[in-house]
């Protein structure tokens, strides 16, 4: 059979770049084509000429046709890069101008940053929105006291666990995650950072176009392994970083804010089907398929003379933070990190209280952030850390793990917690708490009332916020999960 003239010869590095800008997986691709998946990917191995069947020639040439002009221009522009050497192999634009050309592809970029931006904001201020609409997705089962955050029975113990009980292992080597958040599965909540070549990586965008003003890529626990047999727990933990955990859990967020706002519009895809990065994580507790970096989310409650109690909470600003902006959540909250870089692979970090601790310094006291410089931190030269480690062995502090949950939204972990303070405890050490930190505000005032002493820890407040404010799904867990527990926690 003869070739006719409005066929082209398609390479296997063109059908890639094709299926790079229509956002589709080799999976998707392949059934659109009507070809096999293997098919693709042979396709993507081989030298020039790898489509000899003229009817797939015709079906790509056909979906050319039918893309959007930001994926026919992304399609172009990847091939001008690809084929700097040989441009008159390019295939014809129609017959536009080179210089219209080149404005088309500057303007493609402005409006797919524009778009990413959109849906960036939509997603921080929609996130207890789109949290109980991903949860929906799970079985409810699988949701910690009915609140958006996930759990499994292997990753709760039965009672929440003194946190002196809890040990923590070190892993000198941990496996590569599966996924990072650079696959095809990602691109279409990549950017263009360039005419025809979008961000590779979901941080580099927020770097780039929409940097909060806490944005640092530093050394994070990456944990391994669960058991909570017995009356304690053993958690196993190796080395990853925060970016790790950002470009896929808040790749995966955006992909969902995106996909909500298409329906909200009128899209026709399914929820599913517009989700192919989450769909890679289909089991949320594999820790093998991504990098597992938890955050420790403590409610901390003041306790009174009478048992009765407060909590305290914190709003996160969006303006200055990477997650779960525009949210309350408990108090103290952060990432699971070493202090300093020169303390990642040493004990001196790898505590889960003494992490409680610099976070309790930084969002009560109004502290600096220890932001991974400098030489690591002499905890017995600290007075806070000495005057709360006497308190603790005095039974006036004390702090308990409830286990690990996952976000629905975001697939990020967290280990939700609780730390007790006696009310006197509490006033010595930390006074009058600072209404602003780093990562927003302390909430002091709380429907007309002065809350600095904390939140009365009562079952219609602790409904009111899980239920009826915009609430983080781990500071909601912890709600939910110390009222289930409070005379566990207040008694004596």
């Amino acid at each position: 059979m003869v070739m006719t003239t409005s066929v082209r010869q398609w390479t296997g590095s063109e059908a890639t770049i094709l299926r790079t800008a229509l956002r589709m997986s080799i999976r998707d691709f392949a059934r659109h084509l009507g070809v096999s998946p293997s098919m693709v990917t042979e396709w993507k191995s081989r030298g020039r000429t790898i489509v000899p069947v003229l009817l797939t020639q015709q079906i790509l040439d056909t979906k050319l046709k039918q893309c959007t002009n930001e994926e026919r221009a992304a399609f172009f522009a990847e091939l001008e890069i690809v084929n700097a050497a040989a441009p008159t192999a390019l295939p014809s634009q129609a017959g536009l101008p080179a210089g219209m050309v080149r404005q088309g592809l500057a303007d493609d970029v402005e409006a797919s940053q524009a778009q990413w931006r959109e849906e960036r904001d939509y997603l921080n201020s929609h996130r207890e929105v789109l949290s109980q609409a991903a949860a929906s997705l799970y079985p409810p089962s699988s949701r910690i006291a009915g609140t958006p955050m996930l759990t499994s029975k292997a990753w709760m113990p039965e009672r929440p666990v003194p946190l002196d009980q809890v040990k923590l292992t070190w892993a000198e080597e941990v496996p590569e995650p599966l996924v990072t958040g650079t696959e095809p599965e990602a691109a279409g909540i990549h950017p263009l950072r360039a005419p025809g070549v979008r961000f590779d990586r979901y941080t580099l965008a927020i770097r780039y176009i929409n940097s909060p003003t806490l944005f640092e890529n530093r050394p994070s626990y990456r944990l391994q392994s669960v058991d909570w047999a017995g009356a304690g727990g053993e958690l196993t933990f190796g080395l990853a970083s925060y970016f790790d955990k950002l470009d896929v859990c808040e790749a995966i967020g955006h992909e969902f804010a995106a996909a909500h706002m298409a329906q909200e519009a009128g899209s026709e895809t399914s929820l599913w089907g517009a989700l192919p990065l989450r769909r890679m994580l289909d089991n949320p507790f594999d820790f093998g398929l991504r990098a597992v970096t938890p955050a420790i989310t403590t409610l901390l409650l003041r306790r009174r003379p009478d048992g009765s109690a407060t909590f305290l909470l914190h709003w996160r600003d969006p303006a200055k933070v990477a997650t779960a902006g525009g949210l309350y959540d408990a108090i103290p909250a952060g990432e699971f990190q070493p202090g300093s870089v020169l303390s990642a692979q040493s004990p001196q970090d790898f505590d889960l209280w003494r992490n409680i601790v610099r976070e309790l310094n930084e969002e009560l006291l109004g502290a600096p952030e220890f932001d991974g410089s400098g030489s690591p931190l002499q905890y017995e030269k600290w007075p806070l850390w000495r005057a709360l480690e006497r308190a603790r062995g005095e039974g006036r502090v004390r702090v308990y793990a409830f286990g690990i949950g996952v976000d629905a939204l975001t697939m990020a972990a967290a280990i939700p917690s609780a730390l007790v303070i006696d009310d006197e405890v509490f006033d010595q050490l930390f006074g009058d708490i600072a209404a602003d930190n780093a990562e927003g505000i302390t909430v002091t005032q709380w429907r007309g009332q002065d809350t600095r002493a904390g939140i009365p820890f009562t079952q219609e407040n602790v409904e009111q916020f899980i239920h009826n404010e915009p609430m983080a799904p781990p500071g909601a867990a912890c709600l939910a999960l110390a009222w289930q527990h409070r005379e566990l926690l207040l008694g004596r």
